[in-house]
């Protein structure tokens, strides 16, 4: 049993939010909806002990907002208050809402706090014939103090030169820190990692977030947790997590998703 602990809200995030103390989380890490106007949908078929197939699960959500900054910004004025002094937020979305999100990060958290605007780029799926195809996510970094935060670069995993021959041996097997873009693929559809979650993100994106911008013993908190990809990273690398969903569905996905840790799920908390 790993030695972390995670609690899981199903629930409005909001009013969860409003019960924390302030200055209370290390690491905020966030993946809120991206208001594409459509209904995020996966399916999932498996097999049990027996070899038998289970009846498709089909997990999502209506991802569509009227204003969404005015849903998304009571939410970020609670991360601001929660988040302990030497803490960080990432707010990861696609171009749909970034532009204003950074606005509205800007106005909460002050410019001089934006540390990196971080793009995770993917190349998998279909291509347009009529535009760009858009294979990047953007994920935003903002900092309570930009002189006092957690930056542990001793963590920071290390990637492939694109040209070793070019390099030492030595520093060719090494590799070279990422710059802050990420090339990293999407959760593969019939990978180990995937629960059938739609809208999961990838484990070396999120590890990378969870081991150098917080330590061992810190307390994180994901407020859209969606399939808990951040809670399992936490708890992995023994970082405690709180985490909220207003959905059934996700719940269900961390039910099973958390079975080797030490967890508590509290459901509709008044």
């Amino acid at each position: 049993m790993n030695a972390a602990e995670l609690k899981v809200y199903l629930g409005d995030n909001l009013p969860i939010l409003k019960t924390l103390p302030s200055g209370f989380i290390d690491l905020i890490y966030i993946d809120p909806p991206f208001n594409t106007g459509r209904v995020q949908l996966r399916e999932r078929s498996h097999t049990d002990k027996t070899g038998n197939k289970v009846e498709d699960e089909t997990f999502g959500y209506q991802d569509s907002f009227a204003d969404f900054i005015v849903f998304l910004e009571p939410r970020l004025i609670e991360a601001w208050r929660i988040l302990k002094p030497t803490g960080s937020i990432f707010v990861h979305l696609d171009w749909h809402e970034v532009h204003h999100v950074k606005v509205l990060m800007d106005k909460l958290f002050g410019r001089k706090n934006f540390m990196n605007e971080i793009i995770w780029s993917y190349d998998y799926g279909g291509r347009s014939k009529s535009r760009w195809s858009a294979k990047h996510d953007n994920i935003l970094w903002y900092v309570k103090d930009p002189k006092h935060y957690t930056f542990n670069y001793d963590a920071i995993d290390r990637i492939p030169y694109l040209a070793p021959e070019r390099q030492s041996k030595e520093k060719a097997e090494m590799g070279k820190t990422p710059t802050d873009v990420w090339w990293h693929t999407i959760v593969h559809t019939n990978g180990k990692e995937k629960t059938g979650y739609a809208t999961q993100k990838p484990r070396g994106i999120i590890d990378r977030i969870v081991k150098v911008h917080s330590n061992p013993g810190d307390r994180l908190l994901d407020f859209f947790a969606g399939s808990g990809t951040f809670g399992e990273s936490a708890a992995t690398f023994n970082r405690n997590a709180i985490l909220i969903d207003s959905n059934p569905d996700a719940i269900a996905v961390m039910r099973k998703r958390f079975q080797p840790f030490s967890v508590e799920f509290i459901e509709n908390p008044q």
